[in-house]
Order: C-alpha cells, then sequence, then structure tokens
C-alpha cells in the first residue's frame, strides 16, 4: 500500500483572504463557502489541492515547504505577482537557472521559475 498528496494546507490568519490571492496566482476559483477560518481552492484535476486554515498564531520562521512556480513570462509574471500584493525577498541566479523568492501577503515564501 502507498499513499498520494492529496493536497497542501496553508495556516493563515484569514484564509479567505489568502486563498482569494493565491486563487489569482494561480488562476483557480475559490470553493464555495469560503470563510476566515477555512477555504480551499476548487481543484481543477490537474492541480493539488490547496486548503487555508486559521490559525491564532503568526508566522514566525521561514517556510520548510514552498511552493515553485514556473512561467515564461518571468518579469511579466513578477510584476503581477507584485500588483497582487506578493513581496520581492530576493533574486537568485545559478548557472543557467534564475528565481525570484516571493512572499505572499502573509509572509509565505514562495519561488517563481524563469521558464
Amino acid at each position: 500500500m502507498s499513499n498520494i498528496v492529496y493536497g497542501l494546507s496553508v495556516d493563515t490568519a484569514d484564509a479567505e483572504k489568502l486563498a482569494r490571492f493565491w486563487a489569482e496566482v494561480l488562476g483557480r476559483d475559490v470553493a464555495s463557502g469560503a470563510s476566515p477560518e477555512f477555504a480551499t481552492l476548487d481543484p481543477d484535476g490537474a492541480a493539488p489541492r490547496l486548503s487555508f486554515h486559521r490559525v491564532p498564531e503568526p508566522k514566525s520562521v521561514k517556510n520548510r515547504l514552498h511552493l515553485d512556480l514556473i512561467s515564461p513570462a518571468f518579469e511579466a509574471e513578477s510584476q503581477r505577482l507584485l500588483a497582487l500584493g506578493a513581496s520581492r525577498i530576493r533574486d537568485v541566479t545559478q548557472s543557467s537557472a534564475r528565481w525570484t523568492t516571493f512572499a505572499d501577503p502573509e509572509g509565505n515564501e514562495f519561488d517563481l521559475i524563469a521558464g
């Protein structure tokens, strides 16, 4: 017997607000019934389920797990993420790879890879 990844859960101060940010980033919809306590993105069959759960404590350290996004329109997508409320943390180039680490509105890090 083996397991499969059902989805990823993100701790947050406002589940619905952060779900709406990620829905815009990923071009997905927030499932009906979203609230400040719990929200999820509608599964589209090809992407993992993303759920958001309100917790009482704020984020305090670097993520141990983060999302890697890739875009062929790296510069335009970087600007779109910033306009949606992301913050640029650092730009990285290693050999032929290039990416930017961003933070979502609650400080959760994610990378955008030039592809």
